[in-house]
């Protein structure tokens, strides 16, 4: 594989990462993007953002760079849903008929790959804005977090 290729998809695990970390952080509910309004959405968002921001104890230009780094990941987000109002639904048919909708299935994962690729540059360049932003302390927090020592966020 390229290198430019393996760099690509380590800063996209990583961004995942984060992501599903910080959207786990605080919200339970199974329907949790479907069922929000962008109101909604944007509550969510800001909690997430003043979590972080107090756990990292961020200041003002930290908090701004996190606020876009999470804009721009509900905007890749939104890219990848697409129009859909039931993914779970576009994925049951594909198994519906008698044999496995091959075609539908490849369009589908074309349809991500494209809003993937489209999207990631500015997820990974706000990600990178906002770690080279950080303290070497506040880099460490992440480091850990991210290596499986959850302290400052496990519960219980």
């Amino acid at each position: 594989m390229k290198p430019w290729i393996k760099r690509s998809l380590y800063s996209l695990f990583g961004a995942g990462i984060l992501v599903g970390g910080l959207t786990a952080c605080g919200h339970h509910r199974h329907d949790y993007a479907m069922g929000m309004s962008d109101a909604e959405r944007a509550e969510f968002r800001g909690k997430m953002v003043d979590r972080v921001a107090g756990k990292l104890d961020l200041n003002a230009e930290q908090k701004q760079r996190l606020t876009v780094l999470a804009d721009k990941l509900q905007a890749q987000r939104a890219a990848l849903v697409g129009q859909t109002t039931n993914p779970r639904a576009e994925v049951q048919a594909l198994v519906a008929g008698e044999k496995f909708d091959r075609t539908r299935a490849q369009t589908l994962v074309t349809e991500k790959t494209a809003a993937l690729t489209a999207k990631s540059p500015e997820v990974i360049a706000a990600l990178g804005d906002f770690f080279d932003s950080l303290t070497p302390a506040q880099q460490a927090k992440v480091r850990d977090y991210l290596q499986g020592r959850h302290g400052w966020w496990h519960r219980g």
